[in-house]
């Protein structure tokens, strides 16, 4: 019996990306300490938009807790981002290969 293993490696210049987005955008030493990537929104969305070249793609809200934002960039770089009632803006995951589902069945001619 063979044994298949997948691998999906992380790129590098990916994580050194997300690295540098994390300590632009600490905002506190206690902020960094914690691992959280959060700042004013204007803040995090600039540098979305300029360094990353990402757009919202989609949103959504949850009760008492916030907005939650799916930013991505043509290249396929995308950030989900969730924005508190006060204003403050925290990065919850980053990756890559993102596809936009609705535009890919347009492309494929794919009707679902």
């Amino acid at each position: 019996m063979s044994r298949i293993s997948i691998s999906l490696p992380v790129p590098i210049s990916l994580v050194a990306a997300a690295m540098l987005l994390a300590l632009a955008l600490a905002a506190t030493p206690a902020v960094a300490q914690q691992m959280q990537f959060c700042a004013p929104r204007d803040t995090i969305i600039q540098k979305l938009t300029s360094q990353f070249k990402e757009t919202r793609r989609s949103y959504g809200l949850q009760q008492s807790s916030g907005v939650y934002e799916v930013f991505a960039s043509e290249a396929g770089t995308w950030t989900i981002t969730m924005t508190s009632p006060s204003g403050m803006t925290c990065v919850l995951a980053v990756g890559e290969a993102w596809r936009d589902e609705k535009a890919a069945q347009l492309i494929e001619g794919d009707p679902a």
